[in-house]
């Protein structure tokens, strides 16, 4: 008798988990654990996954979702919320919990709430109409609990129902300010954060702790407030702009985030003022883009792959039954790059001239 022809990639019908079994003489269930990277799966030879995941490869195999679904009376989908999607802190984390959803086995949504009391009370109830089983939320300040099992990311409200996923500032200022002061500074600027972001009144609080014990004094007329509702570094620019107008007198800058302080630097420069020769300048969170400005940007690192894997680990584990804390930290880095270096005297920052043209800030 002839041979049965093999399905190849271009079949058009689906192949299923039997005829994968099939074809490499192995339990369906045995392929199921590898496919899926199931705990179990560490205990099966490394050949068998190779031969596994090459004839799934072949045969273009994919799992049928909707069948465990039904099977399990499960969606397994998850509802995200964000106030945006832009270049930055949020893009970073949510390419992170994409990740670790997909490893998991989980779908999910996005909802842009655009920090609007109406979006933040009506998406969670179209995500449930799309079947969502817990919502991951970032950096939004919530007031109240969301009807299903939530994770916050940054979050620091404490409601029922939700986890909160944080950073340790206290530790993240000790970093920052501690390189400073080592390198001999004391009349440090600071940049806050807008009142809205999620971690502003928690970072600036623990800044407000640890500056007094290492010598420095939060003065106001060395304090920027930022103000503009943008995911880019503009966001800094124009209140720097305001400071230096006001005062020199400081020889190193705090920026709330990276975004921040890359706007901060544009507007020392314009100043006659040299990075970090003059003034000193430090971000927060280590977005993609701080190792490659010029200078290359000194800042805290959030560890923004933890933190969406335990998001993710502690959703689940709700969503299976199982209890959560009510708040877990993570621990920052710190990343020393070339736009922190020593203090200048003070005098040499006094009568210098613009060196370059404003940009356009509205």
């Amino acid at each position: 008798m002839p041979r049965k022809r093999e399905l190849n990639n271009n079949h058009s019908a689906p192949v299923s988990l039997k005829f994968l079994a099939k074809h490499l003489d192995l339990s369906p269930a045995t392929i199921s654990v590898v496919l899926n990277d199931s705990p179990t799966a560490q205990e099966i030879p490394q050949h068998t996954k190779d031969r596994i995941f090459a004839a799934a490869k072949k045969f273009n195999y994919r799992p049928n979702v909707w069948a465990r679904s039904l099977r399990n009376k499960r969606s397994y989908a998850v509802g995200i919320l964000v106030p945006e999607i832009s270049e930055g802190y949020g893009a970073l984390l949510l390419n992170a919990i994409d990740h670790a959803l997909q490893q998991e086995g989980y779908f999910y949504f996005v909802a842009c709430h655009r920090r609007r009391p109406d979006l933040l009370e009506e998406y969670p109830r179209m995500l449930m109409d799309r079947s969502a089983e817990g919502f991951i939320v970032l950096d939004t300040a919530l007031d109240r609990g969301l009807p299903l099992p939530t994770v916050s990311i940054s979050g620091h409200t404490k409601v029922p129902d939700v986890t909160n996923v944080i950073l340790d500032h206290h530790r993240a200022a000790h970093l920052a300010l501690e390189h400073l002061v080592s390198l001999g500074h004391r009349n440090i600027a600071f940049i806050k954060g807008q009142p809205y972001s999620s971690d502003s009144a928690t970072r600036w609080k623990a800044i407000g702790q640890v500056a007094p014990t290492l010598g420095i004094q939060i003065r106001p007329e060395f304090t920027a407030q930022l103000d503009i509702d943008t995911f880019s570094p503009r966001v800094g620019y124009p209140v720097v702009q305001k400071l230096l107008s006001r005062t020199t007198d400081f020889t190193a800058l705090f920026a709330y985030n990276d975004l921040s302080a890359i706007g901060a630097v544009r507007a020392i420069r314009e100043k006659g003022l040299r990075v970090p020769e003059d003034i000193s300048v430090v971000g927060f969170d280590d977005i993609n883009s701080a190792a490659f400005q010029n200078p290359g940007l000194t800042t805290v690192r959030q560890p923004l792959d933890a933190m969406a894997k335990k998001a993710v680990r502690i959703l689940l584990q709700r969503l299976n039954g199982g209890e959560a804390p009510k708040e877990v930290s993570v621990e920052p880095e710190f990343v020393v790059r070339e736009s922190t270096g020593p203090a200048r005297d003070l005098i040499a920052l006094r009568g210098k001239k613009p060196a370059l043209e404003s940009v356009e800030t509205s």
